[in-house]
Parts: structure tokens; C-alpha cells; sequence
């Protein structure tokens, strides 16, 4: 069998293959944060496809939280019902399902009054200018990400991923960038990742399940983080109970990288080596066998295939049969297995 089509264990949770689908926002739901009908469809129908992990899209803990006014929320318990229904589709149908708390800070653009951040300094001219949180306003959040996990507990997730990268209220308090506070928030690396700490502790007072991190290994500025600084945002997170690195880049400052298929490998694999943790690597990966040699070659634990399965929800199908596996397909389309 190939390396993406093998079983990987962590924690207590075994996923049937290697291959992730991320964290992508829909915006789909309505301007509560709940779920709909399509959230289900589309979820349940990658499930089918073949996926090994999905991890459902950005999900904010609390309303200032989200990116848009259409994101999910998982703030109130009203919201989970239909949470339910998208970890019900999706673990009906082979995969297992994850979820991904987060909070915009800065980048919020939903009908907010008021945003928060770090520091008080506006992602662009674009953007409203975020207040500067205060002890009270961190205590809140970190909460908010403690309540958000008992309720992702009811739902029935699997997985529980925090998103700490593209420059959002985690990342915002990382980097030198957008952290600009005069407290015990800010200083070194280990100053600016307290924050990012202090909730990874309050949902391990909670789960006992796998625990991911997304982060940002490169910020495309000078001033700005790099691989061998979020080394030691990691190995904090991983002594804190993290268990995955989910490995992407950019999203602090409005910069485009040069992006390219496998762009950020080379990130997923020195935080691989050097936090010694395992990661999730992607960037515009499509070809099968670039995907597998990133397995085989042990730059990588798993594989997040994002636009891809968006464009192609049985695209795992499709990388079995180049790979000559012969996996699980469900009973209602088997007829049209690739022979």
C-alpha cells in the first residue's frame, strides 16, 4: 500500500489515510453562525470521496470573532444542532471529522462594532482599526475558546484544530508585526506566544482528544517571523499538548508570496525536524505522485489538499487508482470504480 493510503494514529484517534482536507472558509452560513444545508452536502460528500480527516472551515468563537458575517460559529449552544448534523454526514461516511476554532481579531470583517487585537493597528485602510484587548478582553477569548470546546465535545468532533496562522487574533499576538504591546504579551518569541499558550491550556482542561495548531512559518516581511522563530512558538504549543502541526504561511501583512505547487514543503519539513512533531504539509498540491514522494520521503505526516478537492470532491478515488490501491468505495458508487 502507499505511504498516503496507510492509517495514521494520533492520540487515540486512527484516520483511515493521510489526506486532510483544511480548514477552508465557505462563507455559508447564515448571519448567526449556523450551519445549512450546503455545510452538510459539501462536508459528507468529501467524506464520500475518500478523505481521511476533514477539518470543518474556520469556526468563530465568538461574534467579533469571525472573518465574515456568513462564517460558523460555535459561541452558542443554539449553533449546535447543526454542527451535529455536519459531524453526523461526514463520520456516516468513513471520515474522520475535525474542527477549527478561531478568531479573526483584526481581520474581522462581519458587522461588528468593535474588533479586538493585540495591538491597535488596522490590517489595511480597508479594515476598521481594532481596540487593543485588555487583560478583561484576553481572559474572555481564551474562555470563549474553552466553551467552544465543550460544545465541539457535544458535536461529536474528533479533532479540534486552533488556528494560529494568516494573521489572525493568534497570529496577530506571534508576530513582532502586528504585537506591539508594552506587557508580558510582548518581547521575545516566548512573551508573544503566552496568549496562543494560555488557550491551548484551557481546551486541554477540556480534551483529551487530538490537538492541532495551524500556524504561519513564514511571514514574507523582513520584521516578521520566520521558520526558526515559530520552532519555538511550536515546541512551547507541543510541551502545552499539541500533538499536529498544520504547516502553511503569510496572512499577516497584505504581501502575495511566490506561491507554486509545494511552495511550503520545505516549512512543514523544518518544523518537523527541528520541533520533532509531526506535521501536515500542502500548498497547491494536485499530482499524486508529488504528494506520495512527500509522504515517502517522511517531509511530511499528512497532506492538506485544499482547492483541489474543492474542484474534485473524489480525488482521493482518483489518487488510489494511480497508486494502485484498492480502497473502500462506497456501495452506491462502486460501479464506476476506475478499473
Amino acid at each position: 500500500m502507499s505511504k498516503l493510503f496507510s492509517s495514521i494514529s494520533i492520540r487515540d484517534l486512527t484516520i483511515k489515510n493521510r489526506i486532510v482536507m483544511p480548514a477552508m472558509c465557505m462563507n455559508m452560513a447564515d448571519n448567526y453562525g449556523n450551519a445549512k444545508d450546503f455545510h452538510v452536502i459539501h462536508y459528507a460528500t468529501r467524506a464520500i470521496g475518500g478523505v481521511g480527516l476533514i477539518i470543518v472551515e474556520a469556526t468563530a468563537v465568538e461574534p467579533s470573532g469571525r472573518i465574515t458575517s456568513c462564517d460558523l460559529g460555535i459561541w452558542d449552544d443554539s449553533q449546535i444542532d447543526g454542527l451535529k448534523r455536519i459531524t453526523r454526514s461526514i463520520k456516516k461516511y468513513g471520515a474522520s471529522c475535525g474542527i477549527q476554532l478561531a478568531h479573526a481579531g483584526r481581520k474581522c470583517e462581519a458587522d461588528e462594532d468593535t474588533i479586538y487585537a493585540p495591538s491597535a493597528i488596522a490590517f489595511s485602510s480597508d479594515y476598521k482599526t481594532p481596540v487593543e484587548m485588555t487583560d478583561n478582553d484576553m481572559t474572555r477569548v481564551i474562555n470563549s475558546f474553552k466553551n467552544a470546546t465543550y460544545r465541539a465535545k457535544i458535536c461529536g468532533f474528533d479533532f479540534i484544530e486552533i488556528h494560529g496562522a494568516h494573521g489572525y487574533l493568534i497570529n496577530q499576538f506571534l508576530s513582532p508585526l502586528t504585537n506591539k504591546r508594552v506587557d508580558e504579551f510582548n518581547g521575545s518569541i516566548e512573551a508573544r506566544a503566552k496568549f496562543l499558550i494560555l488557550i491551548i491550556n484551557a481546551i486541554r482542561n477540556l480534551w483529551d482528544g487530538p490537538l492541532g495548531l495551524r500556524i504561519s512559518a513564514d511571514e514574507f516581511q523582513d520584521e516578521g517571523n520566520r521558520a526558526e522563530d515559530l520552532v519555538k512558538v511550536v515546541k512551547l504549543a507541543k510541551e502545552a499538548g499539541v500533538d499536529i502541526i498544520d504547516v502553511s504561511t503569510g496572512g499577516v501583512v497584505n504581501v502575495v508570496p511566490n506561491a507554486f505547487p509545494g511552495y511550503q514543503i520545505k516549512y512543514a519539513e523544518y518544523i518537523k525536524e527541528y520541533a520533532d512533531i509531526p506535521v501536515m504539509a500542502g500548498g497547491l498540491l494536485t499530482e499524486v505522485m508529488h504528494i506520495e514522494e512527500i509522504l515517502s520521503n517522511n517531509r511530511a505526516d499528512m497532506v492538506y489538499i485544499g482547492r483541489e478537492l474543492l474542484r474534485n470532491p473524489n480525488f482521493p478515488q482518483h489518487a488510489a487508482y494511480k497508486l494502485n490501491d484498492n480502497i473502500e468505495w462506497h456501495k452506491s458508487y462502486e460501479r464506476a470504480r476506475f478499473r
